[in-house]
């Protein structure tokens, strides 16, 4: 286990320089209360050299430290995997697959991709705390330009609900949830506010009428009327609105704006994730936290997560 985690990118090339030393990371972020045998429940092995094996010293059963994992059945160096999410955590931007590729080394683009693909669904931790307290809620358009277009009419921009924290005075913004819905009826806007805001805690929203029926969630519900308020919407609901803007910027300036509305999702998840830990510094936040999500994420292969599509390019 690294106890003087590295603080820069030669101290982390040196920390990680071999396979054993990437193995014995992964293992001990993996199996942090120590390594248990699937089998016969075992607790006493050894890890096999030549590849990354647990051999169980009661039944000689030899489990993979990648298995049931996103890594499970990569045929790439481990040291390799460490290097892209060193990149993915490195920079409070991330990275795009091209980026991976040329700094990994990867000779498809297409590996690249998936690599960030099967990251980014770990970034979405399962029972996950609510948010609470304050809540500002709104949905956006996000999506290249469209001439002609106005107001909410759309062909190609995708919806995406927001809700963010009130974290006290100078509009301080908390934690942060988005989600790419299909519409904002009540219905969805409902779900959305009762699946990622603790009951009882008080939600702003403007007055559009897919909030309506809040309060049927659990929440106390505070409507404010835009039109006639004599404020701006950026003014009245400043929180939602800069994570909107910041995660319009983030899609643009590392993606150049080409994420498909199919995999929107999985570059939601990973801005909620950098941003709600935006105060770690590197060498004791997001890289720990992205491979503690990598060791106990589950296996996804390449025609789960396309869905039959090829991966979009510049992404």
């Amino acid at each position: 286990m690294v106890t003087d985690f590295p603080t820069t990118a030669i101290e982390f090339n040196e920390v990680f320089s071999s396979e054993d030393a990437c193995a014995a990371y992964l293992e001990s972020v993996r199996w942090p209360d120590g390594f248990v045998c699937p089998k016969c429940g075992g607790k006493e092995a050894w890890r096999v050299k030549v590849r990354p094996l647990m051999h169980c010293k009661s039944c000689g059963r030899q489990t993979s430290i990648t298995a049931g994992t996103p890594l499970q059945g990569t045929r790439k160096p481990l040291r390799a995997w460490f290097h892209a999410m060193f990149l993915v955590s490195a920079q409070k931007t991330g990275t795009s697959a091209a980026n991976v590729q040329r700094q990994v080394g990867l000779k498809s683009y297409g590996t690249a991709w998936t690599w960030l693909h099967k990251i980014r669904t770990c970034m979405r931790l399962e029972g996950r705390e609510k948010l609470e307290g304050r809540v500002e809620v709104d949905e956006g358009y996000v999506g290249g330009n469209e001439p002609g277009v106005r107001g909410r009419h759309t062909e190609t921009k995708s919806l995406v609900a927001v809700a963010a924290e009130d974290d006290g005075g100078d509009r301080r913004i908390g934690r942060i949830r988005l989600e790419a819905i299909p519409t904002a009826s009540q219905e969805v806007l409902s779900g959305f506010v009762d699946e990622n805001v603790e009951k009882g805690s008080t939600v702003r929203t403007d007055g559009l009428k897919g909030y309506a029926k809040l309060a049927s969630v659990g929440v106390q519900h505070e409507p404010t009327t835009v039109k006639g308020s004599g404020k701006t919407g950026s003014q009245l609901f400043p929180r939602v609105h800069l994570v909107l803007a910041l995660l319009k910027r983030w899609l643009l300036g590392t993606f150049q704006g080409r994420v498909d509305a199919k995999h929107l999702q999985a570059y939601l998840d990973e801005f909620c994730f950098r941003f709600n830990r935006r105060t770690c510094r590197f060498a004791t936040g997001i890289f720990e936290r992205v491979a503690a999500a990598v060791a106990s994420g589950a296996p996804r292969t390449y025609a789960a997560i396309v869905g039959g599509l090829a991966c979009p390019r510049g992404t």
